[in-house]
């Protein structure tokens, strides 16, 4: 008599998982984790002030016209005009792709400084609760620090819980940008930390910054601290689907495609940021030329090469970071799909020796923050393969001269 093997099969274990894993997530955070994030209304007050706003008598153009032609826009005016702009819409050109880099910072300069003024006020306000008046201490506190001397803000939108971009480096001139893409619970509150300050946006970018320029010293870097999306809330239900990712997709590109001159591009994405790089992939610009993920869930792809872009897709992960438990997988919208890091995806395995679980791959002395950085630069033939073997670096430039031309 044939016997059958009738337990299930591995796929349908890992789909009951997953679904498993769903089911908690509904049981702590609840449908209501599925949102969407609500318009700012002092961005779009800003947006609608333009629309309506003339300069020597003739109209503004289209806020959402292409990068070009805003820059073309702008270009065509005086300094003295671009000020002024600058000064009576600050959030619109504060946030405007295709606007100038350093009037962005100049106008997210006085965005910020209204915003300060606002929570300073709330603060004193005996119609918000105690809870609400500390909030607002909180954010005019940030809003200080974020203007700081020195401190180059490439977007900023207070709503909510606040989207923010930082600059690290001189934008205009660099020869490679790096732009890293952080995960959940990413908000204006979190996007710099005293404690652990490598574990938030601004340390993150920092360090890269850092050991970029110890990797190539005659390299012109630059690194942007990239918040201005609106990151998960937690592990709930948003973190499991790619709703904020799409969302963020469309962002991201917005800033990719307006980035000043010709400098090559890396994306360096962590955890909820793998996923965000991975919907925008197939619409990133050619000038991005790696993407590196870090601690991921998941790209919502079965396979690099199904990303949609010619860019080099690099991933690792940490031996004792938690993200490898989660289901690699994706069923009715909820999971992210393969596990970047295994030999089936495709991607290039750098090693993140000493990462320090899920948070600590920026983390300055370890293999990863390195590899980050060689990559950053161009630098491939310095950057460490996991499982101590050469594969990751097959077929890439073989000096880092060439690399970092």
């Amino acid at each position: 008599m044939t016997s059958f093997d009738t337990s299930p099969p591995l796929n349908v274990w890992r789909a009951l998982l997953a679904l498993s894993v769903v089911f908690v997530m509904l049981a702590t955070t609840g449908w209501t984790a599925m949102r969407s994030h609500r318009d700012s209304g002092a961005l779009q007050a800003s947006l609608t002030k333009w629309e309506h706003g003339r300069v020597h008598g003739f109209p503004l153009p289209d806020p959402e016209s292409a990068p070009a032609r805003l820059g073309r826009f702008f270009a065509s005016l005086s300094a003295a005009d671009r000020d002024r702009l600058a000064h009576r819409y600050p959030l619109a050109v504060g946030n405007m792709n295709g606007a100038p880099v350093t009037l962005r910072y100049r106008a997210n300069h006085i965005a910020l400084d209204q915003a300060r003024k606002v929570e300073k006020k709330r603060m004193h306000d005996n119609r918000l609760s105690a809870a609400g008046q500390q909030d607002a201490g909180r954010r005019m506190h940030r809003y200080e620090s974020l203007l700081s001397r020195g401190r180059h803000i490439l977007a900023f939108d207070p709503a909510g819980s606040g989207r923010i971009a930082e600059v690290f480096g001189n934008l205009d001139r660099a020869q490679r940008v790096s732009v890293v893409v952080p995960g959940v619970d990413t908000d204006l509150l979190t996007f710099q930390r005293t404690y652990r300050r490598y574990t938030a946006p601004v340390g993150m970018a920092k360090a890269l910054y850092s050991a970029q320029r110890d990797a190539g010293p005659s390299t012109r870097t630059a690194v942007i601290a990239w918040a201005d999306y609106t990151a998960p809330d937690g592990l709930g239900v948003d973190a499991a689907t790619g709703l904020r990712a799409q969302e963020g997709a469309v962002r991201l590109n917005g800033l990719l495609r307006a980035l000043p001159g010709r400098a090559r591009v890396a994306m360096v994405c962590h955890s909820y940021g793998t996923v965000v790089c991975g919907v925008a992939a197939h619409d990133m610009p050619r000038r991005v030329t790696d993407i590196a993920v870090a601690a991921s869930p998941g790209m919502r792809v079965t396979r690099a090469d199904r990303l949609g872009t010619t860019a080099r897709v690099w991933a690792m992960r940490d031996a004792t970071d938690w993200i490898q438990d989660v289901p690699y997988l994706e069923l009715g919208g909820l999971g992210h799909g393969a596990d970047p890091v295994s030999s089936a995806f495709g991607a290039r395995v750098l090693s993140a020796r000493d990462a320090q679980g899920h948070a600590g791959y920026f983390q300055p002395g370890t293999d990863s923050l390195r590899n980050l950085a060689d990559v950053g630069v161009g630098a491939y033939d310095a950057v460490t393969c996991a499982h101590e073997n050469d594969a990751c670096r097959a077929g890439l430039p073989g000096t880092t001269t060439a690399g970092r031309a």
